[in-house]
This record gives C-alpha cells, structure tokens and sequence, in this order.
C-alpha cells in the first residue's frame, strides 16, 4: 500500500477508535555498496528498510507504536498498540502533537542523475580508480578499501491537524584506503569522496589524492614535545567539532552535562568564530525542511563572532528554558524517540587559503588526522587527548610527517584560541563541518 493511502485510512481508523491528536512519522531508506579487490567484485550490497511511528492521545495519554509493514493489517496492531502503551504510562507532561509552522522552505535534496548511474559503470569506475592507485607509486603496497556506497532516505510526516510533509535526499560516496612502504615503514591514506553529481568524481583525481596523503607520511621524524601553534585540517577540525556537538545541545544542558548550560549571550569563542546550523546547506548530505516534530527548518546561527546566541531546541526543551523551539527535534528512525540534533552544524569559513595558515607560521604543528576521539575526549568537561598525525612546520613550510603524536587540551579553551579560519569548509556525510583553523597553541607529546 503506498504511504499516503495508508496514513489516510489509519488517522480515520484511529479517530473512530477514539484517538484524538495523532501523528505519523514515516521513514524509508536505501543503500547500495560495492567494493573492488584485484580488480573483481569483492562485496556486492543492496539494501532497503523504513518503516512508520504512530503516537497518539488517547484517554489524556500519548501512546506509540511502530510497524516495519504498511499495509491494511497494521492498522489494528498500531491502534491498539497504542492504546496498549498509553495506559500503563504514568501520569506527566504529554507532548503534543503539532499543527505546522506557518511557512516552509521547498528545497529538493535528491539528485535524479544519480538513479540513472548503472552498477556496471559504477563498478567500472572503481575498478579504474583502484587501477590508477596501484600503479601511481611503487611505494603503493596495497589497497584496502576501493568501496562505492550510494544512500537515499525518504520521509513522510503527517497528523491529524492537517499537517502533511515531505522530503528527500540522497548521495554517493567513495571510501579509499591505501598501505604504502618504503624500507621499514608503513603508512596509510584514507579518503572520502561524497557527491551529489557522478560526473564530478574524476579518476585520475580521486587516486592521486589518495595516493599521495598516504605517500606524504613517509619519511616521518621526531620533533621536541611542547606547545606549538596548530594548523588543524579541515576534516581534522570537524572529527573534533563532532565529538563535542553535543555540548551545543538544550536536551544535553538541561540535563546538567554541558558546560553551556545558561551561557546564552556569553561570549565563549574568538570573535572571528561563527558557528551555523543550515539544513539548506546546498553541498551538504543531511539536508532537510522540517525537523522531527514537523516544525519547519531554518538557518541557525548559534555562536555568532564568538557569542553563544542560542543552543539548539526541540520544542520540548525550548518550552522549559521558556524560548521558542530552533527546529532541531530529530529522530534517528522511524522508531526512535525525539532527541535533539543538528543538521549542516559547521565554522563559517574565512577568506585565507590552508597554504595561508601555514605560510604564516614559523614554527607549528599541521594535523591532518586524529585517532581515538571518543575514547580520549570527555564532552562533559571538554578535555581531550588524543592520538594525531601530521607534519611539522618551519619558516612557512612544511619540512617533514612528525611521528604519531598526542595532542591535548579543551574543547571550550580552544575555541577562545582561534587565531585564523580558512576557506577550505569541508562538511561530513554526518553534516559536522569546519575549514580548516589556526590554534594559538596545544600541548604535543611525540612518542
């Protein structure tokens, strides 16, 4: 049964099963992945899930339920379900169902040229990467991963107060792993390619990049530990950026386990940092117009030059601090309860160039990669030390890969320290992104 039959029949079905406000939250989603080995098929996936949440009042309670399966035969296990749930909760605080925001962005996050890209050309333009890898240096030993996903989510949100949304999005991604070696040493590259737009991925582009971040880690010498400035890459910036993004969360605050709890008009960053949240980000991949409750999305600017303007609400959590809700209710399924999350959360970039911020330095440290965030970071009080990689900077230029290193410091201390932002803004599939930054200082620690 197509979704939109079925919500019909089941918002009248619940009505005369004595349901009052009801809401339906529908998600379907779709993947597809290939890997190539040799130059053979190695992996070979496609998948498909979704299903529909149905929450209800029922007798003055909230009730829900949740079913993998739309069709007629569902109707009568979501209602009583339901039914079912909202008798045994205890008496508190229902939430309630919403009408709709009073206007909505239309944005179209689905590119139909990515349908009309074939598995055989899209296996045909692995195997030529992992070609062009494999012979661009002999100092290539191996390829681990040569892996082609593509990903679409659709979803549906419709209530009983006439509120009927849609939207959709999709992307294709290339995930390259690559082991290079000289003499005793072993060093590895890793690169993600995301796209909306097949005919943007170039072969020959797409290998060298790869090829030659694993190729810049040869070579590798000590430097003394101590303080330096740091030049953070952009992807480096935003694997930090995420691992604290929860800090920025009300539902985190009220709970008492973030250190920005009631610091609303403080100022808690540099004032060149200015932190957006834009569902509408145009070469983002988690775009969307309307948060998990149907309210409507919109751009939100919540460190404004340096200044904490707002953290980001639910409707729940916005009713508690007494504000209005930021549009950042979310679900993570069909059958997951509402949360708080962002969407395109990014540092808005500067004008200077990377090659800029390292220019500038005489002495700093670049990190291009970092290891073991989550277990060696504490979003609670923003302490962190973690494993790095990266090269050491002299007179403007970068000399030589350093040894692994640990960097350590504080996620609130650090972003008072930015001194330089640049251009280069690089957004996750996960939609956390950053260009890449120029630290005052952090501690570096070289095995």
């Amino acid at each position: 049964m197509k979704i939109e039959k079925f919500q019909e029949r089941l918002l009248e079905s619940g009505l005369a099963a004595g349901f009052e406000d009801m809401e339906i939250y529908y998600v379907k989603s779709k993947r597809f992945a290939c890997q190539v080995y040799k130059g053979d098929v190695d992996h070979y996936e496609t998948a498909e899930e979704g299903g529909l949440s149905f929450r209800g009042l029922y007798n003055g309670k909230m009730g829900y339920a949740y079913t993998e399966k739309i069709d007629q035969e569902s109707i009568p296990f979501l209602l009583n379900s339901a039914k079912a749930n909202a008798e045994i909760l205890e008496d508190e605080e229902q939430d309630e169902i919403f009408a709709g925001s009073e206007e909505y962005e239309d944005r179209d996050f689905y590119s139909e040229s990515l349908d009309n890209i074939s598995v055989p050309d899209k296996i045909a333009f692995l195997q030529e990467v992992e070609s062009k890898i494999a012979n661009y240096d002999p100092r290539i030993s191996s390829i681990n991963s040569c892996k082609l996903i593509e990903g679409a989510t659709e979803r549906v949100l419709a209530n009983s107060k006439g509120l009927v949304l849609h939207d959709r999005s999709n992307y294709l991604g290339v995930v390259l792993s690559v082991i290079v070696k000289q003499d005793d040493e072993t060093k590895s590259g890793f690169k993600v390619n995301i796209t909306k737009d097949f005919s943007t991925l170039h072969v020959d582009e797409i290998a060298k990049e790869v090829a030659e971040e694993a190729l810049s880690y040869l070579g590798e010498k000590s430097i003394a530990s101590k303080k330096y400035p740091i030049v953070l890459r952009h992807d480096a910036a935003s694997q930090l950026l995420d691992t604290f993004v929860s800090v920025f969360s009300a539902e985190v605050a009220q709970k008492g386990q973030s250190l920005l709890e009631d610091k609303t008009g403080d100022q808690i960053a540099a004032d060149i940092v200015t932190i957006v949240d834009d569902p509408f980000y145009e070469d983002g991949f988690a775009g969307r117009n309307f948060d998990g409750e149907g309210v409507a999305s919109k751009v939100c600017t919540v460190i404004e030059n340096g200044t904490l303007n707002t953290l980001l609400h639910n409707r729940k959590t916005a009713k508690k601090a007494g504000v209005e809700t930021t549009g950042h209710a979310y679900k993570p399924s069909y059958k997951g309860t509402l949360t708080v999350a962002p969407s395109h959360f990014y540092i808005k970039p500067g004008e200077v160039t990377r090659e800029e911020l390292i220019a500038s330095q005489e002495e700093a440290v670049f990190i291009t990669k970092l290891a073991g965030l989550h277990s060696g970071a504490n979003a609670v009080s923003g302490d962190f030390s973690v494993a790095a990689n990266g090269f050491y900077v002299k007179d403007g230029k970068i000399v030589t890969a350093v040894k692994q290193m640990t960097i350590a410091g504080n996620f609130f201390e650090l972003l008072k320290m930015v001194k330089e932002i640049g251009s280069d803004l690089y957004v996750s599939t996960g939609g956390i992104g950053s260009p890449s930054i120029l630290l005052e200082g952090l501690s570096v620690t070289v095995e």
